[in-house]
């Protein structure tokens, strides 16, 4: 492993300690972990739902952060389980991280988590008529490109997998995402350090145009909430990705906190946080 991805993972760890030391299960959750969706033993994921809900819920798929090439289940379990107890069933896992498992391996287990979602949703509770996705920093990359290949047959066909017949999700929220690559602006000089681990061939012009999710966005592409903030070093991917949605026809709204840093709404314990996760949620509700 690059020793950058290594440094990388453990500054990572050591601020998810710091922002989430203390917290615990809160209480009114039900949540069922570390259950297998591949092979792998990186391919886990955890369940979280309101123990006061009956019957099925609206399902949020969460696509973690961290560069591609950091983060786990755990780093976000408290703050998915902050998303579950607005009345929501959860599904947040761990995917395969680069530099071991290079492109597309993340989108492939995207998938698999999808296929899982189908699979079992009448022992887990999942409305199936209602699956979200949200995903921030890296995620939120993944995330758009994923719904791409949903509703891109041409872009679909660039992979090898294939997504469930007529699956979309209802609605994305992406939070402090990065969704254009050139090696010649557009992105920061950290991003492209990771995305040389990310990428097979370590970032040629072709690889930087399959994984730019403004070259294969469509009207077909689902409803939409952006979020950024003025400290966040992502932040003018934003209204490039708003604009694009705009041009495409596609519903979609931004959300912009100009105080806050790269993916503060993951602090639960902020003010801050807490209101964005209620302008969120709202933002799903609208689709039940």
């Amino acid at each position: 492993m690059h020793k950058r991805s290594l440094i990388a993972r453990r500054l990572f760890s050591d601020a998810i300690h710091r922002r989430d030391d203390g917290l615990t299960t809160p209480p009114g959750i039900i949540r069922h972990d570390d259950i297998a969706y591949g092979q792998d033993p990186l391919q886990r994921l955890d369940v979280y739902r309101p123990d006061h809900s009956a019957g099925k819920l609206p399902v949020i798929i969460n696509v973690h952060g961290g560069g591609w090439v950091q983060g786990t289940k755990e780093d976000y379990q408290y703050y998915t389980m902050s998303l579950a107890a607005e009345g929501f069933a959860v599904v947040n896992f761990s995917y395969r991280l680069a530099p071991d498992f290079h492109h597309p391996a993340q989108l492939e287990d995207i998938n698999e988590v999808v296929r899982w979602v189908l699979a079992n949703a009448d022992t887990e509770g999942f409305d199936l008529s209602h699956i979200f996705g949200i995903g921030d920093s890296a995620g939120a990359h993944l995330l758009s490109l994923y719904a791409c290949i949903c509703t891109n047959p041409s872009y679909a066909a660039c992979y090898d997998f294939r997504v469930p017949e007529g699956f979309v999700p209802t609605a994305l929220i992406l939070n402090s995402g990065l969704y254009f690559m050139t090696r010649k602006g557009g992105v920061d000089r950290l991003s492209l350090l990771f995305m040389d681990d990310f990428l097979p061939f370590h970032g040629t012009e072709e690889e930087f145009r399959l994984i730019t999710p403004l070259n294969f966005i469509n009207e077909a592409f689902p409803p939409t909430l952006i979020m950024t903030s003025g400290n966040d070093f992502l932040r003018n991917h934003a209204p490039v990705l708003s604009a694009k949605l705009l041009q495409e026809g596609v519903q979609h709204t931004m959300l912009y906190f100009p105080e806050e840093p790269h993916v503060f709404h993951l602090d639960i314990r902020k003010s801050v946080a807490l209101r964005c996760k209620g302008r969120e949620t709202e933002f799903l509700r609208s689709f039940l």
